[in-house]
């Protein structure tokens, strides 16, 4: 008996150990330090050999989506899956701090909620969203908001079976009675057109593909205009007319945009009186327009072509609105005949200002509502058409953001806007444009409370090594120390003239509570100061992107909010390139970098013109063609920079089927990373396999990756609850 005991006891306790074997094995596995195979590719410009050691890793469309894949398939998605089992060993300590912080992130978002609605030719319309769904469901009511309610798309139900999903591009017919709308199951933004008719129910036969979301009809509520796609470079190059149940091969091509370097699409204008088909590059905008009561005419050209000339336009009555930067850096607002546009007509409406940069007009039938950005901080300017008179609407906040929202309806006196703040939830205002009074409409809900009370918004200034002064936005909950040890989270972005505002995110909050102060440099590339604020951050000065935020940072730790320890960046995209540039140039500054779907090998995208949007970049990035481009690219490109030295803590995300920025450029700058890092800080790298640029689908999903974001910063800070 005793020797059974023995036996059994034995047997248990070698069991225990090939358990615990087991379990070792496997964390050893995951933890083990992805090795990426070096397969050298010479690539020459301009008498310049580069040698690129992981351009191997980039696979087509086709490769990606083959339910057979090749060897080189293979070896590229087992390199990324490698990648995904690393980060998961190195982050397993989190795993339960990461649930947590994912429950309390979408604990704060209210489940059963919806939009505020607004008015359009007689029906409300609105999103709303169902308890526990992913998606929202969209709906309008008749006449009142009261009435009702018509299900319009229940975004839910279609997404069903799908690893990634996305609806946009609704458009309704002016008779209310066909919903245009454009669906996307890769992530990829190549949307599937289809027309829904809303009395019946049914979809119509109608399938149309490779379309961009944004869709004009025609006033015989038969015709509708959409966009079509190059289906290898992604660009919006084509306008075409269809017609309801008809074959998409039957449809007419009505425009085609040539120029590589343009963005293109098509809306039907506010007034109803007009089709018009867009054209944007950087540096140049271009109309063209057609009658809306004619869809089988031809479009005309608003006003030729011109280097350097940017405008938007805008139709009331019988006259054409045009804010435009002619002689104006600014921007200012011209007005002309609906029968004469060309520019040689325009006449000045409102004149340009050096310290006011315009963004924005809405036109309604007896007011004008202007958009308006000084020192940074936005104001709504109004005014009476008839009389001349005007009025602002201002907010008092030190940090803050406001913008005109959905303005529909032309026969109304309200302004419909919203507001918020790095303290204040997202709200919704209806604001008398002849009263001078503001309803508020809607203000986000913060589950389980929050009291703007406990934190505090501050806006500073740094000043930049060449004596610029940048602005910062900052919060932190109240009772946080300036005794330069606190854990402060910069945030940054930089290009294309997109301004970031200090909008409120209920997510920061879970940063902000754990004793971490949030801010945002809002530095040049961008356009809180201006039309020169963009343009002294693009191009050959696009280094003052790079060492606006470093000073930002730097200002940070001179006046005792953190030290180098405690100092976090984080960016996406472009703003990806900038964590690329800052770790190279500073690594010492920062405890830890995030960088998401970051465009960090700048020449080698820029130098292939089949890589999507790769053209319409030239004019924010330069031409590699152009040796003095190339060159200066080359001295500030991410992935051709690193170097041999220490990085801090890093943390990579991307998508496989990104098409803003290919997978590939944050694979191969974490290969090389790896290559080179001297020191012994955490390089972890997070691939999505089912989803693109904006990260998973659905209203909850994208917190899983904030949550391991959030769990990778405060791990570094030793919080683990």
């Amino acid at each position: 008996m005793k020797k059974r005991r023995y036996f059994f006891s034995s047997l248990l306790v070698a069991l225990l150990i090939l358990c615990f074997s087991c379990t070792d094995i496997k964390h050893n596995e995951l933890s083990k330090k992805p090795t990426a195979e070096n397969q050298p590719k010479e690539l020459v410009t301009h008498g310049d050999t580069r040698v690129d050691n992981y351009y191997w890793m980039r696979l087509t469309d086709e490769q990606k989506n083959a339910k057979d894949p090749d060897d080189h398939t293979r070896q590229v998605l087992d390199y990324l899956k490698q990648e995904n089992e690393y980060l998961k060993g190195q982050m397993a300590h989190t795993e339960a701090f990461q649930d947590a912080l994912y429950k309390e992130l979408t604990g704060r978002i209210k489940q059963n909620d919806e939009s505020a609605p607004y008015l359009s030719n007689g029906y409300w319309y609105y999103t709303r969203f169902e308890e526990g769904m992913e998606f929202p469901v969209y709906c309008r009511k008749r006449g009142n908001i009261n009435a009702p309610e018509e299900v319009m798309l229940n975004a839910n139900e279609m997404a069903k079976g799908k690893d990634y999903f996305n609806v946009a591009g609704l458009s309704i017919s002016p008779d209310n009675k066909f919903l245009a709308f454009g669906t996307d199951t890769k992530s990829r933004r190549r949307y599937t057109l289809q027309i829904k008719n809303l009395e019946t129910g049914a979809l119509l036969p109608d399938k149309i593909t490779n379309t961009e979301p944004g869709y004009a009809w025609a006033d015989d509520n038969m015709t509708l205009f959409y966009t079509a796609k190059n289906p290898e470079t992604l660009l919006s190059e084509k306008i075409y007319r269809h017609s309801l149940g008809s074959n998409q091969n039957a449809d007419v091509m009505v425009y085609h945009e040539k120029d590589e370097s343009f963005y293109i699409g098509v809306y039907r204008s506010k007034s109803g009186k007009y089709i018009i088909i867009w054209n944007s590059s950087t540096e140049v905008s271009d109309y063209h327009i057609l009658k809306s009561d004619n869809p089988d005419g031809i479009f005309k050209g608003f006003t030729p072509r011109q280097n350097d000339l940017l405008y938007d336009i805008a139709h009331l009555k019988d006259k054409f609105y045009i804010r435009t930067n002619l002689k104006a850096k600014n921007f200012r607002l011209m007005e002309t005949s609906e029968t004469a546009t060309s520019i040689e007509n325009w006449s000045e409406k409102i004149a340009h200002r050096e310290d006011v940069l315009m963004e924005r007009v809405e036109l309604f039938k007896d007011h004008m509502a202007i958009e308006e950005r000084k020192d940074g901080l936005v104001t709504m300017r109004i005014i009476q058409l008839s009389t001349g008179d005007e009025h602002h609407v201002a907010f008092d906040e030190p940090a803050y953001a406001a913008g005109m929202a959905v303005n529909r309806e032309m026969n109304t006196e309200k302004l419909r806007f919203t507001y918020s703040s790095l303290t204040t939830p997202q709200s919704t205002f209806d604001y008398d444009m002849v009263n001078r009074t503001s309803e508020l409409i809607k203000e986000e809900e913060v589950v389980g409370g929050h009291n703007k009370e406990d934190y505090t918004t501050e806006r500073r200034w740094a000043t930049a090594r060449d004596g610029k002064k940048i602005p910062l936005s900052i919060v932190y909950k109240k009772g946080f120390t300036k005794a330069g040890n606190s854990p402060v989270l910069l945030y940054g972005y930089g290009s294309y003239g997109h301004t970031i505002d200090a909008s409120f995110r209920s997510d920061i909050l879970s940063l902000l509570d754990r004793g971490f102060a949030f801010a945002i440099a809002h530095i040049r590339g961008g356009q809180m100061l201006g039309r020169s604020w963009y343009e002294d951050g693009k191009l050959l000065k696009k280094k003052n992107t790079f060492n606006d935020f470093i000073d930002c940072g730097k200002y940070l730790v001179e006046q005792k909010y953190t030290n180098p320890n405690h100092l976090y960046a984080w960016g996406g995209s472009a703003g990806g390139l900038l964590m690329g540039a800052i770790l190279n140039m500073e690594p010492q500054l920062w405890s830890g970098v995030v960088a998401a779907v970051p465009f960090v090998d700048v020449v080698t995208t820029m130098s292939d013109p089949t890589i999507p949007l790769t053209t319409n970049e030239y004019d924010e990035w330069g031409n590699p063609e152009n040796k003095e481009y190339y060159e200066y690219m080359m001295s500030y490109s991410p992935y051709d920079n690193v170097k041999a030295q220490p990085y801090p803590h890093i943390l990579v995300t991307t998508g496989l089927f990104d098409s803003q920025v290919q997978y590939w450029e944050p694979a191969k700058w974490v290969a090389r990373l790896r290559d080179m890092n001297q020191g012994e800080n955490k390089l972890l790298f997070h691939i999505n396999m089912e989803a693109g640029h904006g990260g998973a689908s659905g209203r909850f999903k994208k917190y899983k990756e904030r949550a391991l974001v959030f769990a990778f910063l405060l791990d570094i800070e030793g919080v683990t609850e």
